[in-house]
């Protein structure tokens, strides 16, 4: 059983969570306005970290105990015929690591990878990074490498239920995670969010969370903490 904080306690006061109640009546106005299934989302603000600094930088990996509700088509970069036929076996769309030339010089295949979540092998990640890191980069899209003899199915699962949480730039003392979908139960919603603020706030120090917003794709913020 997952244990949380009930609240953050910071330099002069402390930052108490809203309640179950008050985050399933936001959902509850908000849910249902659009045509699409809207994500819930989740920024938290920082203060006090120097993000110019490499080692302040957040890049991690945050398991939600009620999973993302919803599970995006994958895809993977690479020419390893074992991690091909696995991906294949997996509903996984393989890129062949000799196309990334060609997908850099062609706007239409560059935002079509957007609609995947994205993984290449490992040993493929510099020529990733060479020929599409400029564009996946600013996008917080760039692909997780999968290590040689790696299981695809188990990387499918994970990848189910994990969220990337990473900062942006040098200088933005902000992350944003998403947290589910709006048809999920409210308090399995709750409890991601709380998990994220949590694992984020380990990472960080509880102290230096300064506020926590939560909104679905196309609603107002609610303030969370």
């Amino acid at each position: 059983m997952l244990i949380f904080p009930q609240s953050l306690h910071i330099a002069g006061g402390i930052i108490m969570p809203a309640s179950l109640e008050e985050f399933s009546k936001f959902l509850a106005e908000n849910k249902g306005q659009r045509k699409f299934k809207q994500t819930v989302e989740v920024a938290i603000n920082f203060k006090d970290i120097d993000f110019s600094k490499q080692d302040n930088r957040l890049n991690m990996e945050v398991p939600l105990p009620n999973g993302k509700g919803k599970v995006r088509n994958m895809a993977i970069f690479t020419n390893d015929k074992v991690l091909a036929e696995g991906a294949r076996n997996n509903n996984v769309q393989v890129i062949d690591t000799t196309e990334l030339d060609a997908i850099s010089k062609d706007p239409k295949r560059l935002s079509s990878l957007l609609v995947y979540d994205l993984l290449a092998q490992a040993s493929a990640m510099p020529q990733v990074a060479r020929y599409l890191g400029q564009y996946l980069g600013p996008r917080n899209r760039m692909p997780k490498p999968v290590m040689p003899n790696t299981k695809i199915e188990n990387v499918v699962k994970d990848m189910g239920k994990s969220v990337s949480i990473k900062s942006k730039g040098k200088y933005l003392p902000t992350v944003h995670s998403i947290a589910g979908i709006e048809d999920m139960e409210p308090s399995k919603i709750y409890e991601n969010i709380r998990e994220i603020v949590r694992a984020v706030g380990a990472k960080v120090g509880q102290n230096n969370i300064k506020s926590v917003y939560v909104k679905l794709t196309m609603s107002k913020p609610m303030k969370f903490m």
